[in-house]
């Protein structure tokens, strides 16, 4: 297809599966309901639930994940595939199958987040104390369960040429994330490609933003306990004086580390939580640090727990403290492949025009996503949730977060289009 001949095409002119209204009007009820009764990583029973009941009444067959929590369900799968294999039922990688071949999966994250809802003046706030949808999962999950909704009518109605999987992954939110088990439950059998969106409410709703190489960074969780005799604060010449060890830790560490790799790298530590002592005449035996690790390349990612575990060393024992550290991995960057970001490109110009595509940079959050592509080559947009013209300045893992609601419609077009440009494409 050429998007620059069809870009000013409507949608219905250039591809099918346009979102009806009435389904637009009940997704929108749906993710209002998620929003009100959010759950956290691998608790989501009602979540999980929900969509279920909703794929089923579809004529579906979703798979729970063996946790308890998640789904996976093909669409087409019928349609020359068991849905575990390539589309032809041998083995990846044999003649006649391997990647190029594969099922596209659409991935959904369903978890939220351990902070209060604090929207004052919206019905459909969160019911459940210090629990919220402040990363828009909610709004991913919708996206994905639209766009199965749409493909399943696609199929019903003989339009939908190779098969289309959803995964609908819990915990996202918990390093080192649910992806990981998920692929151990065996989601990525016979997938090609897989895409993913995430709500950015720096991006109007309309939008989408698309990055290829690196969107996302890497990021790891870091625990330093410090130890040492303790005693008066009069005669620290005769202690550890572990205050003063975990001051130069926090303050010596990051620059350290920043010396250590390129700069281009982007490796950062970053404390968010820093206990020691309980009077202010007595040295403390013990001390506690946390914060995070973050990485721009994923190369340099590889190499970070050697670098920061033996920076921490330095510092702790030029000050005679003993180190004891915990480093979490996690997630590695989101690398968006070429040619899947091509194709999101693609899908949003045939639907929207080449005006509602715009560049984006990479952010340092983290995202578990990452993960899949360790695997299979895949893409993740950035879907935007701003209200054109609205001026206030939002962020995500915020207790006011929300998002404008005709983002849902973008999503669903979004992942409809690259599935049919994807079944397209032998």
């Amino acid at each position: 297809m050429s998007p620059e001949s069809e870009a000013d095409l409507p949608a219905e002119a250039v591809l099918p599966g346009t979102l009806p209204e009435a389904l637009f009007a009940e997704l929108v009820a749906f993710r209002r309901d998620l929003h009100m009764h959010p759950e956290l990583g691998n608790q989501e029973f009602r979540t999980t639930a929900a969509i279920k009941e909703r794929l089923e009444e579809a004529g579906l067959e979703p798979r729970v994940l063996p946790s308890g929590t998640g789904l996976v369900c093909d669409i087409g799968a019928d349609a020359g595939t068991d849905g575990y294999g390539d589309e032809r039922g041998g083995p990846l990688g044999e003649e006649g199958g391997g990647r190029a071949q594969g099922i596209l999966a659409l991935r959904a994250d369903i978890d939220a987040l351990p902070i209060p809802d604090t929207k004052s003046e919206c019905p459909y706030r969160s019911t459940v104390p210090d629990r919220a949808h402040a990363c828009g999962h909610d709004v991913h999950t919708t996206v994905v369960l639209g766009a199965g909704l749409v493909l399943a009518e696609l199929h019903q109605q003989g339009l939908l040429p190779r098969p289309v999987r959803l995964v609908f992954q819990p915990a996202e939110e918990v390093l080192p994330g649910g992806a990981a088990e998920a692929i151990k439950a065996g989601v990525l059998e016979g997938v090609g490609r897989i895409v993913a969106v995430h709500c950015d409410p720096r991006v109007d709703a309309g939008m989408i933003g698309l990055r290829q190489g690196a969107i996302t960074s890497a990021c790891d969780r870091l625990e330093v306990s410090l130890d040492g005799p303790g005693g008066h604060s009069a005669r620290p010449h005769l202690t550890t004086d572990l205050v003063t060890a975990v001051a130069r830790v926090v303050t010596d560490v990051p620059a350290l580390v920043g010396r250590r790799v390129d700069t281009r790298a982007g490796l950062a530590v970053t404390w968010g939580r820093v206990e020691s002592g309980h009077a202010p005449n007595v040295i403390p035996q013990h001390a506690e640090l946390s914060g995070t690790v973050r990485c721009l390349d994923i190369q340099a990612w590889r190499h970070a727990p050697d670098i920061v575990v033996a920076a921490i060393d330095e510092v702790a024992n030029l000050h005679k403290a003993k180190s004891e550290i915990n480093y979490v991995r996690g997630v590695p960057p989101v690398v968006n492949e070429p040619e899947v970001t091509e194709l999101l490109r693609e899908a949003m110009v045939a639907r929207r025009g080449a005006a509602s595509v715009e560049g984006t940079e990479q952010s340092l959050g983290g995202e578990d996503f990452s993960w899949y592509l360790e695997h299979v080559p895949g893409a993740m947009a950035r879907l935007g949730v701003r209200t054109p013209g609205e001026r206030t300045l939002r962020d995500l893992h915020q207790g006011d977060f929300d998002a404008d609601e005709s983002a849902i419609r973008v999503g669903v077009e979004l992942f409809t289009a690259a599935a049919l440009l994807h079944a397209a494409a032998r």
